[in-house]
C-alpha cells in the first residue's frame, strides 16, 4: 500500500507539471522533443539502416530536454521556482542546478540538420544520398522527422599519389604504407584520408620539412570505375610555397636562459653573446654554465630538422627542473639566403632559485596511533650552474594512542636528509643518453632518531647513489649501485627487557644491522592511458651482503659483525603487473599481480625488516589491516605488532581484481575481490606456522568489498570497505566465513574500512 501511495503521488506530480510547462510556454512555441530519423535503403542496396540511423539520430541538434515516463521534469522544476532576481543565491542554483530551460521548437534549424545528414553521408562514402525532413504536433510537443534516401557506400578500389621528380616527391615515396589509415578494400572515410594525412606530415616533419602542413596535401576521388569503387588520388597541391618543399638544415642555435617577457633581449643579433660548442648562448648573469645547457640539445648545427629530436629538446630543458617556461621559435636563417636554411632560438624562464616550504600535518593509523608531523624543506635548484638540486629537509612527528594497552608507549621521530640531484650521469660505465628526460645522477644522506616510549631508541643512517634514466618516456630504469642503511637500538626500557626475557625472539628486532647493498629498478607502462587495453610492470632486483661477505665470509646466521653491526646478505626479486580492461565507457576492468621472493643467506636468517613484503591495507588486501594478515597461519601476538618494526615476510603472492564504473557526476564506484599473503622461509620469527610450503593455496587471505570514489578532478579521494571471507589464520575448516550484512556484530568485527587519495592500483 505504502508504494502504491508514493507512485501516485508521483503520477499526480509529473501530471501537475506537464500542466504547469503547457501553461508557461510563449504564445505560437512547442516544446521540442527530438528528432526521429528514418533511414530507407534504395531498391540498388541491401544495407542494414539499423546502425546508419543511430549514428545520424546522435548528430541532429539541439538535444531535447531530459524527461521521464515523457515528463520534461527539469523544465517543469524551471518554471516552478521561477526568475531569480540576481545570478547568485538560492534560489538562482536551485533553478539552474536541478532545472533546465525549455529547447522550443523555434531553436531547431531543420533544414542545417538536412545538410548535416547529407554532409556525413558523403564523409562515409554514401554518395548521392538524400534527405528531407517534416515535423509533427503532439499535444504540447513538436517533434521533427527527418527521412533518408540511403544509396550504396562506395569502397577504394586504388590509392595512388601523383607526385613530380623533386625531392619532397621522392621523400613521400619512402613513407611505410603499412601504418597507413586508407587500405585498398575499405570504405571511404573522409576521416580516414585526414588522419592519412597527419601521418604523412608527421613524417616529413622528421625529414626535415618544418614548414610543410597537411593542407598541402590534396585528395580527390575518381567514382567513375563502376560498382560503387573509387579511385582514390592524393598530389601536392601546386600553390604550395618552395620553402615548404624544401627539408630544413639548422643553421644556427641560440639560448637565452635569463629570459622575461618583462624585459625580452633582441633575439635577431648576436651582439652580448657567447658561442660555445658552435651553439650561441646569451647570459648575461652567468646563472648557467654553457654545458649544461648543451646537454639538452639533442642537435646541432648542420642538423636536419626533425620534430622528434625538436620536442626531446624541449622536453628536456622541461626536466632539468631549473625553469618555469620553455618555448622555442624557428625562423628563416638571418645568415643565409638559400630557403632551406633556418635559425633556432630556445627561450628558457628560470624558476626561483632557492625556496623554502614548510608543511604541518595530522595523522591516523589502523593500529590505533594518531599523531601529527612537521617538516621543512629548503631547496636550491641551481647550486653549481648546472641545474644541480640541493635539497635540504629536517622534519618530526609524534603518535600517540588512546589504548589501555598502548597508553604510555608515545612514538617520536626527530630526521634530517640532505639529497642532491645532477641532471647527468656520474658513473664510470657507459649508459646511453638518448631520449626525452635527461638521466638524473641521485646522492643522499640521511639520519633519523626515533623514541618508542615503552620500548627503546633506535638511530637509523641512511646513504645511497643511485642513477636514473629512460630510453624511451614509457620506460624508467634506476640503479642504485651503493645503497647503505645502518640502524641500532639503545636506551632499552625495563618492561623491553623483561619481554626480552620471557619472549627471547623479540631481540630480533632490536639487533644492530648494516645493508650494504645494490638494487635494479625498472618500470613499463603504456602509452596511451585511454586505450582499451592498459598494462603496468613493475620489476626490482635487490642484492645486498655479497661484497662484505668476501671479507667476513659468515658460516652461520649473526655470526659476523661490521662496525658493530650485523650485515645482511640476501638476494630479493618481485614484479607488480597491472593488467585494465577498458568494457565500456568509463567502465573497466582492473587487475594486477605482485609476486616476490627473497632469499636470506650466510649472515642472515631472514630480509632486514625494512626489506621485508608486507600485506594488507588501502592499497593492498582491503579486508585486513596492517599486520593482521600472516605470515603463513600465523595470528601475531600484541607483543609481535608492538616490538618488530613491521610484520612482513620473505615471500608474497598478491592477487586483486577491481570493477570499476561510474555513478553519478563525479562519484564512481567499485567492487573488488583479493586474495594474497605473505610467508618466512626460515622458523625463526613466527615458529614452523609462518614458513613457505606446498600448502601456500590453503594459506590465502580473501577479501571481497565496495567502494566509492570522488573524482575531484586534481585528485581522487577513495574509500573501500573490505569484507574478510577467508582467514588462514583460523583452523582449517573454519577459515571460510559466511557473510551476514544484517549482523550489527558481524559488521563491527569485520567491515574494514579504507580511506585514501588515487586509485589503490
Amino acid at each position: 500500500m505504502i508504494i502504491r501511495y508514493y507512485i501516485l503521488i508521483l503520477i499526480i506530480a509529473l501530471l501537475f507539471s506537464a500542466c504547469s510547462i503547457r501553461k508557461h510556454l510563449p504564445a505560437n512555441t512547442y516544446l521540442y522533443n527530438g528528432a526521429a530519423v528514418s533511414v530507407t535503403a534504395t531498391p540498388d542496396s541491401s544495407l542494414k539502416t539499423r546502425a546508419v540511423r543511430k549514428s545520424l539520430q546522435g548528430i541532429t541538434f539541439p538535444k531535447k530536454n531530459k524527461m521521464f515516463l515523457g515528463i520534461p521534469y527539469k523544465v517543469g522544476w524551471w518554471y516552478f521556482i521561477g526568475e531569480p532576481k540576481r545570478e547568485s543565491g538560492l534560489k538562482y542554483w536551485l533553478r539552474n542546478r536541478l532545472g533546465e530551460p525549455p529547447v522550443l521548437n523555434t531553436m531547431v534549424d531543420m533544414e542545417a540538420n538536412v545538410d548535416n545528414i547529407v554532409a556525413y553521408l558523403e564523409n562515409r562514402g554514401y554518395f548521392k544520398s538524400k534527405a528531407d525532413s517534416s515535423s509533427s504536433v503532439k499535444g504540447y510537443k513538436w517533434k521533427a522527422h527527418y527521412n533518408v534516401k540511403l544509396r550504396p557506400p562506395y569502397f577504394l578500389d586504388s590509392i595512388a599519389w601523383i607526385l613530380d621528380s623533386s625531392v619532397l616527391s621522392k621523400d613521400i615515396l619512402t613513407i611505410p604504407p603499412t601504418d597507413s589509415y586508407i587500405k585498398k578494400g575499405q570504405q571511404f572515410e573522409l576521416a580516414n584520408i585526414k588522419a592519412e594525412t597527419r601521418r604523412v606530415d608527421l613524417y616529413l616533419k622528421q625529414k626535415g620539412y618544418y614548414y610543410f602542413s597537411p593542407d598541402y596535401i590534396k585528395t580527390y576521388v575518381d567514382t567513375t570505375v563502376g560498382n560503387h569503387t573509387i579511385k582514390l588520388y592524393l598530389s601536392i597541391k601546386k600553390e604550395t610555397p618552395l620553402v615548404a618543399r624544401l627539408p630544413q638544415t639548422i643553421n644556427s642555435i641560440m639560448v637565452f636562459p635569463n629570459y622575461t617577457l618583462l624585459t625580452p633581449p633582441p633575439d635577431t643579433t648576436k651582439t652580448s653573446v657567447m658561442l660555445y660548442d658552435e651553439v650561441y648562448i646569451r647570459d648575461t648573469v652567468n646563472a648557467f654554465t654553457p654545458k649544461a645547457l648543451l646537454r639538452s640539445l639533442t642537435y646541432g648545427p648542420e642538423s636536419l630538422y626533425d620534430v622528434q629530436i625538436h620536442n626531446e629538446s624541449l622536453n628536456r630543458f622541461i626536466n632539468m627542473g631549473a625553469f618555469k617556461f620553455v618555448k622555442s621559435r624557428y625562423e628563416p636563417s638571418t645568415d643565409s639566403i638559400n630557403p632551406s636554411r633556418m635559425d633556432v632560438y630556445y627561450y628558457l624562464t628560470p624558476l626561483n632559485k632557492k625556496n623554502i616550504a614548510a608543511e604541518v600535518g595530522g595523522f591516523t593509523k589502523s593500529n590505533s596511533f594518531t599523531g601529527a608531523q612537521a617538516s621543512i624543506n629548503w631547496k636550491n635548484r641551481n647550486l653549481f650552474k648546472g641545474a644541480e638540486k640541493l635539497n635540504i629537509k629536517t622534519y618530526g612527528a609524534f603518535e600517540t594512542s588512546p589504548n589501555d594497552s598502548l597508553k604510555k608507549n608515545n612514538n617520536f621521530r626527530l630526521g634530517a636528509e640532505v639529497s642532491m640531484s645532477i641532471p647527468r650521469l656520474i658513473t664510470s660505465f657507459n649508459i646511453a643518453d638518448t631520449g626525452y628526460y635527461p638521466p638524473v645522477t641521485k646522492f643522499l644522506l640521511g639520519f633519523e632518531w626515533m623514541r618508542r616510549q615503552l620500548l627503546f631508541t633506535k638511530n637509523f643512517i641512511r646513504g645511497q647513489y643511485d642513477l636514473t634514466w629512460r630510453r624511451k618516456t614509457n620506460r624508467i630504469h634506476t640503479l642504485a649501485p651503493v645503497s647503505i642503511t645502518y640502524n641500532n637500538a639503545s636506551q632499552f626500557s625495563d618492561e623491553y627487557l623483561q619481554k626480552i626475557i620471557q619472549f627471547p625472539v623479540l631481540e630480533f628486532s632490536t639487533r644492530p644491522e648494516l645493508i650494504l647493498g645494490s638494487f635494479y629498478n625498472y618500470t613499463h607502462t603504456s602509452t596511451n592511458p585511454n586505450a582499451v587495453n592498459i598494462y603496468y610492470f613493475n620489476g626490482n632486483v635487490d642484492l645486498a651482503g655479497n661484497i662484505a661477505g668476501l671479507f667476513k665470509k659468515a658460516n652461520a646466521p649473526f655470526s659476523k659483525q661490521i662496525f658493530g653491526a650485523y650485515y645482511a646478505q640476501y638476494v630479493k626479486l618481485d614484479v607488480d603487473f597491472r593488467y585494465t580492461r577498458k568494457l565500456a565507457k568509463d567502465v573497466y576492468l582492473a587487475n594486477r599481480i605482485a609476486i616476490g621472493a627473497g632469499m636470506p643467506y650466510g649472515n642472515s636468517a631472514y630480509l632486514p625488516f625494512s626489506k621485508q613484503f608486507i600485506i594488507g591495507g588501502g592499497n593492498s588486501l582491503r579486508g585486513f589491516r596492517p599486520k593482521r594478515l600472516g605470515p603463513g597461519t600465523v595470528f601475531t601476538t600484541a607483543d609481535q605488532q608492538v616490538t618488530y618494526p613491521q610484520i612482513g615476510g620473505d615471500y608474497k603472492l598478491e592477487i586483486q581484481t577491481e570493477l570499476r564504473f561510474p555513478l553519478f557526476g563525479a562519484v564512481k564506484g567499485a567492487l573488488f575481490a583479493e586474495a594474497g599473503n605473505i610467508w618466512m622461509k626460515n622458523e625463526l620469527l613466527y615458529g614452523s606456522e609462518g614458513t613457505f610450503s606446498k600448502n601456500i593455496f590453503r594459506e590465502l587471505g580473501v577479501d571481497v568489498g565496495a567502494g566509492i570514489r570522488v573524482d575531484a578532478q586534481v585528485l581522487i579521494i577513495r574509500l573501500d570497505i573490505g569484507i574478510p571471507v577467508h582467514k588462514p589464520w583460523l583452523p582449517l575448516s573454519e577459515r571460510w566465513q559466511r557473510i551476514e550484512l544484517t549482523s550489527r556484530d558481524y559488521r563491527r568485527e569485520n567491515f574494514v574500512y579504507n580511506i585514501g587519495i588515487g586509485y589503490p592500483f
